[in-house]
């Protein structure tokens, strides 16, 4: 018997692939992972496909394909009026988790803490914890899921070397204000701080509010990586392909990781992407059309017994299940699944310590017939 010792011992399969695999089983509608239902835009296949056939299948350049980094340099620009250099700030990576992993490998040390918010996207923790790091967690609490910053000040020690944000927030819709990010200016001035920054989700905002990018402050943005994505925003989960903003110096810490992690992603979809991009504004309209989605979904659900939490943004849903039910968060999804027919996730399995407040949260980038049908079956439960 070999004798391993185990890097992240309380770690198993992903709650993701628990619900996926539960929704196979029991062909229940899966509103659990957040992927889309739908086929992305036919001209963008037919742009890889052409990609392909131009020969576009050999290793991109380590950092990413120079025509995508200047065409993320413009998307950059024409968006927050900030301009980053494509050839030493900005790098494409192999989805934006990766960016993530590579971002905290580059720079945290064992006993560096982070701080991160939870309900959390299930990728940081164990990340620093692989690294040797400690993480110092902020709980929030629902319905608005809003931070106290004089609360996270009290997390700060010697030790604290990064922050990690999340807007809009997976899994509670939740976005920052401009507040928000002038307190967290505060917090960190005159300190080594830096930022990990997650804005996946950063061109699905409702409601007429801006998204506050940490690049729209210099204060922050000095001291920020930014980790973006290609798969929300092209409705191409599976294409597994993001890329990482930020300033150089930050940046050649990132690239030194990333060339022995996966050196370089894949070309025939880097050209794609780049020429798809050059010739359409895809991501103006993109925020419109998750808007429809989150609005046709909380009409439908408004006709359960499940109580709808604020979405500001994300392509997320969450739901209370309080006065339906005093069951664990994941006994009650389990029951959804195998008596309902609906896949949805836990929220609890998004806090370190499993903080239960009866809410779930359900994917809407779904086909409208997917989630009418979804909530039909949930007006029984």
């Amino acid at each position: 018997m070999l004798n391993i010792q185990s890097k992240l011992p309380g770690v198993s399969t992903t709650i993701f692939s628990v619900m996926s695999k539960l929704a196979a089983e029991h062909n229940a509608i899966n509103l659990s992972q957040g992927f889309p239902d739908y086929a992305c835009d036919p001209a963008l296949t037919e742009l890889v496909s052409k990609a392909m056939k131009d020969g576009f299948n050999q290793y991109a350049p380590m950092p990413g394909n120079n025509l995508l980094k200047e065409t993320i340099a413009k998307k950059v620009e024409n968006l927050y009026h900030i301009k980053y250099n494509p050839d030493t700030e900005i790098t494409v990576t192999a989805g934006g988790t990766q960016a993530i992993f590579t971002a905290l490998a580059a720079i945290i040390n064992p006993g560096d803490e982070v701080i991160i918010f939870e309900p959390a996207y299930d990728s940081y923790a164990p990340t620093i914890k692989l690294l040797g790091g400690l993480v110092k967690t902020y709980e929030l609490a629902p319905p608005d899921y809003g931070i106290d910053w004089d609360m996270v000040k009290k997390l700060f020690t010697s030790s604290t070397r990064m922050i990690i944000l999340n807007s809009p927030q997976n899994p509670t819709g939740s976005i920052l204000s401009e507040d928000d990010m002038r307190s967290l200016i505060k917090l960190i001035n005159g300190t080594d701080i830096l930022i990990l920054s997650d804005e996946v989700y950063e061109h699905l905002i409702y409601d007429g509010q801006k998204h506050q990018s940490v690049m729209l402050f210099p204060e922050l943005r000095e001291r920020s990586f930014v980790v973006a994505s290609f798969g929300k925003l092209l409705h191409a989960t599976g294409w597994k392909l993001g890329y990482c903003l930020a300033p150089e110096l930050l940046t050649k810490e990132f690239r030194k990781v990333h060339q022995f992690n996966v050196f370089s992603v894949n070309s025939p979809m880097q050209e794609a992407i780049a020429n798809y991009l050059k010739e359409s504004k895809h991501y103006t309209g993109i925020t419109q059309f998750f808007q429809d989605k989150r609005d046709y979904f909380r009409r439908l659900i408004a006709d359960t017994r499940l109580e709808l939490l604020p979405c500001n943004g994300s392509y997320f849903q969450c739901v209370s299940y309080s006065n339906i039910s005093d069951e664990k968060d994941t006994d009650f999804s389990m029951r959804l699944i195998k008596d309902f027919g609906v896949a949805t996730i836990p929220v609890s399995a998004f806090y370190q310590k499993s903080t239960d407040h009866k809410i779930i949260r359900f994917c809407f980038a779904k086909e409208n017939t997917t989630l009418a049908l979804a909530a039909e079956k949930l007006k029984n439960v």
